[in-house]
């Protein structure tokens, strides 16, 4: 092989064969800062895909659950009720309510083993991203915008909500004017 083809191939210019070796080394270097300028790009690249892949197949972990979750929510809402509308329980529903109770229990140890947390905000400022505002009532020893009253109770999956809790927020009372 002649000279020529080698120079050639390596990117360097055939027609600059008499140019300055100090030109020749300097097209080189910028070659190679070209190069591992691309390089370093891909590699980028392909760490990026890498992160995005483990995140996406982590949220897919996390949130598989999501719609199951969410469909057996009114069955524990359902439990719940059930209890309140016992009361106080008298010698013939004591069993009954006993049974409803471990019930209930169980289904919430399961739902906090896969990380489904409730939602229930009573007191706190109203947080439209976590809460479903139904209704708006006057309560002057109330702060205006706090949740007075849990309609529902609402719950996340892994710190993502599932269901907004559904609340009564307490709005202020009207300003009467004084000039009048």
């Amino acid at each position: 092989m002649s000279d020529d083809n080698s120079t050639q191939h390596d990117g360097i210019d055939p027609s600059a064969e008499g140019a300055d070796p100090a030109a020749q080394i300097e097209q080189l270097r910028q070659q190679l800062a070209a190069a591992e300028d691309r390089a370093l790009r891909v590699q980028a690249e392909a760490q990026n895909m890498v992160r995005r892949a483990e995140r996406d197949v982590e949220n897919a972990r996390k949130f598989a659950l999501e719609r199951f979750a969410g469909s057996l929510l009114p069955v524990l809402d359902n439990l719940e009720r059930a209890l309140a509308a016992m009361g106080e329980p008298s010698e013939a529903t004591r069993a009954l309510g006993e049974g409803v109770q471990l019930t209930l229990k169980s289904f919430l140890d399961v739902l906090q083993k896969f990380d489904v947390q409730s939602v229930d905000p009573t007191g706190q400022t109203f947080n439209p991203e976590l809460h479903q505002a139904m209704a708006m009532i006057e309560q002057p020893a109330v702060a205006p915008n706090s949740v007075v009253q849990v309609m529902q109770k609402g719950y996340t999956l892994n710190g993502r909500l599932l269901r907004p809790a559904m609340v009564v927020v307490a709005k202020p009372a009207p300003r009467i004017d004084e000039t009048a």
